[in-house]
């Protein structure tokens, strides 16, 4: 599996810095070992010459030579520690999945709403559960007072009264069962929404990936061709010494040598951007690497055309989450038409009650239960309308579903149509480009020697690089409709998810 590199912008590396300073450092070596031979030879022949000073010098020597060459050895490893770059992050297709899944702001956004579903579903629920309470009171007067016969309260100095209650209210068809089955429906539609969304964030990033793959090879092919034409370039100066040529054909060179350098510019450029979005949509940091895939044949052609929209019909998680609306707006008509059915309300209250001074008049302890009916007669025509509006809502999501499906037939149709296209047209274009090669490399051997023109090199080099360019997007148009046709269908997230855990085991 080749890996791209698209972490250095001007594709060019340090070790050439390192090969210099070691060039500098065997020169100063090789200058320092002459100057001491020069010494060393002076001190042999010489008239005078002092044997112990002669070997004092020879080890003194040896000593300071091998000094240099370590100290030279490990600042150049250093210098080479210091400009080889640290080893970039490598990220396959399934990589920048698991990546974008984890940190892609839009599928978070999603996953909040299935929280609030649930939590909505909560509130729902505890609408079917009694409602408990209790109270407290405490009253001080201003003084106590007393009836004319001295023996009736009138006022007590203070009172305390507590105790509890509950209160339950319910429509008689069942209003509440309807809105908490409205809730929980909600949440399987949020469901399929998060996975609709899933699939269309991560065939965003397959794209993304495979628009960096192709600009990165891009810059292989303006490269090789950069290479061709400086060759051209060399071959039509020579002609043009022997006179073989005029020098139109030379202006010529130098003019299509300087269009494809432009066009290398503009490739660079151009693979700079891919990354940057990738960046975007997957959440990386600048320097990175990417593995290129496999490529393979995909078995997706050998199935029926109407079998395929069938599966996606039933897989789709658009399709699915559009039945679900369609069966909440059907319990939307039910549950306004709820209205128009009585509502029961149930309530119990247990009080106790104590006064300052005590007095036979009042009652310190109660317990009673009351049930309210409750029937709206008539309230200006508000029910009406909303039975209608839900009405409304329901037609609305049958012809929604009905234009989601025909569009979902047609996309599988078009992924498929594209899928055999790019596998049918694959086969000629490796066979234009082996032409191509044949072609360039005849008429370069034939402009050697006289027998074709400049003009007839320009036109095999354009002819070679369009041929390589156009099976380079051949390949990956092909590997992107198969994923395209797998998100027609409704497999392209179950595949993934898949092939994720079982590397994972998660």
């Amino acid at each position: 599996m080749r890996k791209i590199n698209i972490s250095r912008a001007d594709f060019k590396t340090p070790h050439f810095e390192v090969l210099r300073l070691s060039a500098q450092f065997l020169r100063q070596a090789q200058i320092l070992i002459l100057a001491i031979l020069h010494v060393f030879l002076r001190l042999k022949f010489s008239p005078s010459l002092n044997l112990n000073k002669l070997k004092r010098f020879e080890t003194g020597s040896s000593i300071l030579i091998f000094i240099i060459l370590i100290s030279g050895s490990t600042n150049l490893w250093a210098q080479e520690s210091d400009l080889t770059p640290f080893p970039e992050k490598s990220y396959s297709l399934d990589d920048l999945y698991q990546i974008a899944l984890m940190q892609s702001e839009r599928i978070k956004i999603s996953e909040e709403d299935l929280y609030i579903a649930e939590r909505t579903r909560e509130k729902a629920f505890s609408v079917l559960i009694p409602k408990f309470s209790a109270f407290g009171n405490y009253t001080r007067y201003s003084e106590e007072k007393m009836a004319t016969d001295s023996v009736t309260l009138l006022q007590p100095e203070s009172t305390t009264a507590w105790g509890a209650r509950f209160d339950q209210s319910f429509t008689l068809n069942g209003k509440e069962f309807i809105a908490l089955r409205i809730t929980e429906d909600n949440i399987e539609k949020s469901k399929y929404d998060l996975n609709a969304l899933k699939e269309e964030y991560l065939f965003y990033v397959a794209s993304a990936y495979y628009d960096v793959l192709k600009a990165a090879y891009v810059i292989d092919i303006a490269m090789a061709n950069v290479d061709r034409l400086e060759t051209h370039r060399n071959a039509v100066n020579v002609q043009m010494k022997i006179e073989a040529v005029t020098k139109t054909a030379l202006y010529r060179a130098e003019a299509e040598l300087s269009k494809a350098k432009a066009a290398l510019i503009d490739t660079k450029n151009k693979l700079r951007l891919a990354k940057t979005i990738l960046s975007r949509i997957v959440g990386l940091d600048n320097d990175y690497e990417i593995k290129a895939p496999d490529f393979y044949k995909d078995s997706l052609l050998e199935n029926d055309l109407d079998s395929l929209k069938q599966e996606a019909l039933l897989k789709r998680a658009e399709l699915k989450s559009l039945a679900v609306a369609k069966k909440i707006s059907e319990d939307e008509i039910k549950f306004f038409k709820s209205d128009y059915w009585p509502t029961v309300s149930l309530e119990g209250v247990y009080t106790e009650m104590d006064q300052q001074p005590e007095s036979s008049m009042v009652n310190d302890e109660s317990l009673s239960v009351g049930v309210l009916l409750n029937f709206t007669i008539f309230d200006g025509g508000l029910r009406n309308a909303q039975i209608k509006e839900s009405m409304a809502k329901n037609r609305q999501a049958e012809l929604a579903e009905k234009d989601m499906s025909k569009e979902i037939a047609t996309e599988v149709q078009e992924a498929y149509l594209d899928l055999h296209t790019q596998t049918s047209v694959l086969k000629s274009l490796e066979d234009q480009l082996e032409f191509a090669r044949e072609n360039y490399n005849a008429v370069t051997k034939q402009f050697k020697y006289g027998r074709a023109n400049s003009i007839d090199a320009m036109d095999a080099n354009t002819l070679l690089v369009t041929s390589e360019i156009r099976l380079l997007e051949a390949r990956y148009n092909r590997r992107l409709a198969g994923l395209k046709l797998h998100r027609a269908r409704g497999t392209f997230l179950e595949e993934i998810t898949s092939r994720l855990k079982a590397k994972t085991g998660k």
